[in-house]
């Protein structure tokens, strides 16, 4: 079966065709600027061909239309039918507590993703909107959203409550969340084949502009460092992370933002952008770093110091590690991230191998743990659009 997996935004809209035969990738693209002037659509087949569209896009529905004439195209697609589609897999951003796992599409899940765009008003409309348009063009085709939140749906109440009153969390369902589901839960899977067990305790470091990091006992998360939305936890790209509530206001007044603007500066303008002054992108503070710039080193320091902290504290919550995962954008590629985050983890059990840090990035996991190290350290590279893809083909074959 070829399934379509979609990741679409508000302006945006990602896509894959891939071949569940063997799990490969026929195809993938973008739409840019929906809704604006100048929309372009992008594509790259397996062997390399490539076709640029230029076409407005007023709305998803003309982008999805765009998309499948893309993946028609005779010299430049990768089909000769849109009937070779065997079902489509939305990436949503929330389940809300509404959904527990994936779920196939109907009439019922999109009215309850639409109850739910105030826990994410940022990308839920232009998620729902793709979901429409793509129903509306591949009538019969059969769909399932797979949501952002739904393999942190495991944690406990103690884990995913806030000290507040318990009304507004009733009401209000203010709460942890946690986000990157899909890519913890790829990994956390793909961890437990390379260990050759599901009854394994796991942290996944999912790094990247933006990053978190889960504790998952025999597959199932029991924590995770996002919260009710992607600005909780770890210093980030721009994102701030865990700070003081006081320490918001006191910035808010100080610098005269307007209240509705403030969780916009902290998302936009501080974590590593906003430490350094030089940039967002881990690579240029590497590389700042390594020539003597101390506000570049300090933000790398910061970031890796924060993940160390979350490792030790869900350690605690698993009562141990079976093995420690890097992956994600940063995880996969900086080293030196990596080295600062294992630098003195002996107490863990952790017998880290330097030369093999060093040594990755290269295709497929990496070991850089010692071989007799009690706990695992590993780089297994994720897959977020395969786990949609692998999590549709579930569903639908079970409809």
């Amino acid at each position: 079966m070829k399934i379509l997996v979609i990741n679409a935004g508000s302006s945006s809209l990602k896509y894959q065709l891939i071949d569940m035969k063997d799990e490969s990738v026929l195809l993938k693209g973008v739409c840019e600027r929906i809704t604006a002037k100048g929309g372009v659509l992008t594509q790259k087949t397996f062997d390399g061909r490539e076709l640029v569209l230029n076409r407005e896009m007023p709305t998803h529905k003309e982008a999805m239309e765009l998309v499948l004439h893309a993946m028609l195209d005779p010299e430049k697609g990768a089909l000769k039918s849109v009937d070779e589609i065997g079902a489509v897999g939305h990436r949503v951003l929330h389940s809300a507590e509404d959904f527990k796992c994936s779920v196939v599409i109907d009439d019922e899940v999109i009215r309850i993703c639409e109850k739910n765009i105030d826990l994410g008003p940022l990308h839920m409309p232009g998620n729902i909107a793709c979901i429409k348009s793509c129903r509306e063009v591949m009538k019969g085709v059969p769909m399932v959203a797979v949501c952002d939140t739904t393999f942190h749906s495991t944690m406990p109440p103690k884990a995913f409550m806030y000290g507040i009153p318990y009304e507004v969390y009733e009401q209000y369902k203010v709460r942890k969340y946690g986000f990157h589901g899909t890519s913890h839960k790829f990994v956390s899977e793909e961890t437990a084949k390379i260990l050759g067990t599901k009854n394994c305790r796991l942290i996944i470091c999912h790094l990247g502009n933006g990053s978190s990091i889960s504790a998952v006992k025999d597959g199932k998360c029991v924590d995770t460092s996002m919260g009710f939305t992607p600005l909780e936890g770890l210093m980030m790209g721009t994102r701030s992370g865990d700070i003081d509530p006081a320490a918001v206001d006191y910035i808010r007044v100080k610098l005269g933002i307007a209240p509705d603007e403030v969780v916009n500066y902290l998302n936009k303008k501080c974590g590593m952008l906003g430490v350094s002054g030089l940039s967002s992108d881990c690579r240029d503070l590497t590389a700042a770093a390594k020539e003597g710039n101390a506000r570049a080193a300090l933000a790398l320091e910061m970031v890796a110091y924060r993940v160390k902290k979350y490792i030790g504290s869900f350690a605690a919550v698993l009562g141990g590690a079976d093995a420690v995962v890097f992956t994600g954008g940063i995880g996969e590629h900086s080293p030196y991230i990596r080295n600062l985050v294992l630098q003195d983890m002996e107490y863990m059990g952790i017998k880290y191998d330097a030369a093999a840090n060093e040594a990755y990035p290269h295709a497929g996991v990496g070991v850089l743990s010692a071989p007799d190290s009690k706990v695992k350290v590993l780089v297994v590279p994720t897959n977020e659009e395969l786990s949609i893809a692998r999590e549709t083909l579930g569903l639908v074959k079970k409809a």
